[in-house]
């Protein structure tokens, strides 16, 4: 447990999620007037905790291995995987869930009222959202170096 609790790189990536994250809810508390602390926990919006983990790997791994690492380079190729996840598969996912509770409440009008939260639309990120969390990667190990 001590040497998990000792892994630099490890507590960088958790320091760039936390980073993210609180960023998030502090930006949905701003547009919305009220804090949802489950802002905290939730994926999608501005800006991407998922980026901002994996280019914080990516970066940590640059500075202790070199980026002529065997590491360095699977790490690029995660970080590549997972933004395009965020950015196209996600996303879209989320868009498609805003359609069907539109749907869902046209053909429901008379039954019990929906929200729309009745499907997490908050799934993927936009381009800038995860832009945002690749800066939040980059910046993060920089204090860990």
């Amino acid at each position: 447990m001590q040497d998990l609790l000792n892994n630099g790189i490890l507590l960088c990536l958790m320091t760039a999620w936390l980073v993210a994250q609180l960023i998030k809810a502090a930006i949905d508390w701003r547009m919305k007037g009220r804090f949802d602390y489950k802002r905290l926990f939730t994926n999608g919006g501005m800006p991407s905790a998922h980026t901002a983990v994996v280019v914080s790997l990516a970066m940590m791994i640059a500075f202790r291995e070199g980026i002529a690492s065997t590491a360095f380079a699977i790490a690029v190729a995660l970080t590549a995987i997972v933004i395009n996840d965020a950015v196209g598969v996600r996303y879209h996912t989320g868009e498609q869930s805003k359609v069907i509770n539109k749907i869902l409440h046209r053909m429901l009008v008379e039954g019990e009222p929906l929200t729309d939260e009745t499907l997490h639309e908050l799934v993927g990120h936009t381009p800038t959202e995860a832009f945002f969390g690749a800066v939040i990667g980059i910046v993060v190990p920089l204090f860990f170096r």
